[in-house]
């Protein structure tokens, strides 16, 4: 079940104001239209795009972010929820990227913001990053955390529930394994792609760890896993 989150409030900061400022300003300067519409074409029309390729973003960023203080939590929800509110793609992008980089100055307060970031314009470009780093790395500092991805997990919205699943997926030696488990049999059933495809990368990414607790459950739940959760999951592992 779906459970509605509640309206994301703004907080005021002046840092956000600044990096939007410098963002609002860099990043259309760069843009390029026609390369926009390919853009736009590739990510299925999710979003409208400035036409800035990932490499010379990330160099307009190091721009952008040149002198500034590193945030703290205010700052990090303001100017997150402020690039979400902006239309083109590659303002959700610097957000995402910057995020990541500042996740330890996070508390487990901010799992309600990257829930709104993750219904928000939701499609694998920023979601999938959402979950392995954002949200996975508070997981990772605060394991009380971990029953709300049990929450998650049999959420309605399919980003959220894929969310759960992809959490883990940086843990390493210390993923959870029966909550992974639980996880994708849980989801198995799932009708949509990007569930089945989140199913057999996060298994796929703890047979890193421990392939041959991977291929255990993968033969002995083949019946129920789908024939793509399955082919990704086994994607790296030598033949038995």
């Amino acid at each position: 079940m779906s459970t509605p989150a509640a309206p994301a409030v703004v907080p005021d900061s002046a840092l956000a104001d600044t990096l939007l400022g410098r963002l609002t300003e860099v990043y259309p300067a760069a843009g390029d239209p026609f390369r926009a519409q390919e853009m736009i074409a590739y990510m299925k029309g999710v979003a409208p795009f400035l036409g800035v390729r990932t490499p010379e973003r990330r160099g307009l960023s190091r721009t952008v972010l040149a002198g500034l203080p590193a945030p703290d939590e205010t700052d990090c929800t303001a100017l997150a929820l402020r690039c979400f509110a902006l239309p083109e793609r590659e303002y959700h992008y610097f957000a995402v990227d910057y995020l990541r980089r500042h996740v330890k100055r996070l508390s487990s307060g901010f799992l309600p913001v990257a829930r709104t970031l993750i219904t928000t314009v939701s499609w694998w470009d920023t979601v999938d990053h959402l979950a392995a780093h954002v949200v996975g790395g508070l997981v990772a500092a605060d394991p009380a955390l971990a029953p709300r991805m049990d929450e998650w997990i049999a959420d309605d919205d399919l980003w959220i529930a894929r969310t759960a699943l992809l959490h883990q997926l940086r843990f390493k030696a210390d993923t959870d394994a029966d909550r992974l488990f639980s996880y994708c049999l849980l989801r198995s059933g799932h009708p949509d792609f990007f569930i089945r495809k989140a199913i057999g990368w996060s298994l796929r990414e703890y047979a890193k760890t421990a392939p041959s607790e991977v291929r255990a459950f993968v033969a002995h739940n083949s019946s129920r896993l789908s024939p793509l959760s399955v082919r990704e999951a086994l994607k790296n592992l030598d033949p038995v």
